[in-house]
């Protein structure tokens, strides 16, 4: 275990920390994310509070999710497009009573800015960037409960993207905290939302007990096992929403939202012609745009790639978009072959 510390709790040394790359031992890391509980500075999410009468209806009408009918402490992931179905940016929203938090990369923060002002137009909402108010730690791993437990913080059974302002006995003092659980296909990773000056003894607690601090190489390669697409890197704007495989982000129950109609369209129809999805290499790791061929044809593109180093051995992998009717065949990239695989590949 890496028993690592924070050094200040300013938001220049939080973001240093969100960008290390690792802690000494990438491999450790990575195994810690499988198998313990890795714990990993999350300073650079932005958060976004939605206030006002109308917040509900109008956001509801932003995204592709249903933020209408969430209760409170609860959040959905989705998708902000262009009238044209393009994905613009993704998010996601919490219910929190008398306002809406939008939790995104903060990469994407003055683009979802830009594209909330551009819509409200005759409505009573307003919008707060909270982002140095609220910081964010993250655990991950099969023992993170465990992990939890040990520094004090009692944790309820919680549902995907359900909150909670937990019982703490610990030595971090984190009594405004709300402790969040993600969404992701292992169903074993936590978030804890608190103020910046309760950081860095969190961060030591959580490390006592247990924890493996991670940095983000590793939680790249795990990003990548599982198959996370993420904005800007595996989801581009000219990228339909069932073109992800992110059937999370979408609604068809909530009614109208810009881009419903495209989505709605895709839907009666059946399909897209390419999709997202895991790959198996076989030879040299390709590069991000890599070209896929079948049949010395352009069939699909590779966005994001890897070596993971699992347990068994190194194990190859891409993500990336595939033509449906190319899934049988033969496939390259460069002098690879690749060969379509189930997710999680970790």
């Amino acid at each position: 275990m890496t028993s690592t510390t924070l050094s200040g709790t300013n938001p220049s040394e939080h973001s240093s920390m969100a960008s290390a790359s690792d802690f000494g031992d990438p491999r450790a890391e990575f195994q810690a994310l499988l198998s313990g509980c890795g714990i990993y500075d999350l300073s650079g999410r932005a958060k976004i509070a939605v206030t006002g009468g109308d917040r509900v209806r109008w956001l509801n009408g932003m995204v592709s999710n249903n933020v209408r009918d969430l209760a409170i402490g609860h959040g959905v992931y989705a998708f902000m497009l262009n009238a044209q179905g393009r994905i613009q940016a993704d998010l996601y929203v919490f219910q929190r009573g008398d306002s809406l938090l939008v939790d995104t990369e903060r990469g994407q923060r003055e683009k979802v800015l830009q594209l909330f002002d551009r819509y409200i137009i005759a409505d009573e909402v307003e919008i707060a960037d909270i982002s140095d108010q609220i910081t964010a730690l993250g655990l991950s791993g099969p023992e993170s409960r465990n992990v939890l437990k040990g520094a004090g913080i009692a944790i309820p059974e919680l549902a995907p993207l359900e909150a909670c302002s937990p019982k703490c006995d610990c030595a971090c003092d984190c009594l405004q905290c709300v402790l969040v659980r993600n969404d992701d296909s292992a169903g074993s990773s936590y978030e804890i939302w608190l103020a910046p000056d309760k950081l860095r003894t969190t961060w030591d607690a959580l490390v006592a007990a247990g924890a493996t601090a991670v940095g983000t190489d590793a939680l790249e390669l795990r990003r990548i096992g599982f198959g996370i697409p993420r904005y800007g890197v595996d989801i581009r704007e000219r990228d339909l929403p069932q073109e992800t495989g992110q059937a999370r982000a979408l609604s068809f129950t909530k009614g109208c939202y810009l881009g419903q109609e495209i989505v709605e369209r895709i839907r009666s129809r059946g399909a897209v012609r390419r999709q997202f999805m895991a790959f198996a290499v076989e030879g040299t790791l390709p590069e991000p745009d890599a070209k896929i061929l079948a049949e010395e044809k352009e069939v699909g593109d590779i966005t994001s790639s890897a070596i993971l180093p699992l347990p068994g051995g190194d194990r190859p992998v891409a993500l990336g978009y595939l033509r449906r009717e190319a899934a049988e065949k033969d496939l390259r990239t460069g002098t690879a072959k690749l060969k379509p695989a189930s997710l999680p590949v970790a």
